[in-house]
């Protein structure tokens, strides 16, 4: 089998207009492991365990097949600057959370959670998710069991499997950010 590169990483060209279509594709030889494609250039990302699916469901460790939408950016102003981009963007706090149960009405919707409350935190120790693109996956409407909290965040460093998320580097991010709109398609598959 083929070794995979990921430790190059392609500049996308700067610009003030908005990117109309990012492509989301699997790498050869690993299904965890893929590429973004978005104004003629490509970066490494890692995939969720399951590969890219067709069916999404809650749990399998797949990154969902389909075309969406971003719909904002979730950022860690305690850490980072306030990163250039056209996407709404919103600061996130120690309350953040997002609701993955899928009996509960607020499935696949941020939520507040107290301290004493468990759940899957935005406020992370890691940084995985010092910049979050939420995307319109299973948004309107929602369907119980067909997949929660998929995102495009950071990668680890070597590009580990996700839970069902796209994840870059923090420099690829960035420049993502830049060029990324609310108009912009992200196609996966």
């Amino acid at each position: 089998m083929r070794k995979l590169n990921f430790s190059n990483t392609y500049r996308f060209r700067r610009g003030s207009r908005p990117l109309t279509s990012i492509t989301v594709r699997a790498a050869a030889g690993s299904r965890s492991r893929g590429w973004l494609t978005a104004d003629g250039r490509t970066i490494p990302v890692a995939l969720g365990r399951g590969g890219i699916l067709a069916n999404k469901f809650e749990g399998d460790g797949g990154t969902p097949r389909g075309t969406f939408r971003p719909l904002r950016l979730w950022w860690r102003a305690d850490r980072w600057p306030r990163p250039r981009t056209l996407l709404p963007i919103r600061r996130i706090t120690p309350q953040d959370a997002w609701c993955e149960d899928p009996a509960d009405r607020h499935y696949n919707r941020p939520v507040q959670l107290t301290p004493s409350q468990a759940g899957d935190r935005l406020a992370r120790t890691d940084h995985l998710y010092d910049f979050i693109i939420e995307i319109d996956h299973n948004a309107r409407p929602r369907i119980a069991n067909r997949g929660s909290a998929v995102f495009l965040h950071l990668a680890r460093d070597n590009f580990g499997p996700t839970a069902g998320c796209v994840a870059m580097t923090r420099a690829a991010m960035l420049r993502l950010l830049a060029r990324i709109g609310p108009k912009t398609k992200i196609v996966i598959g």
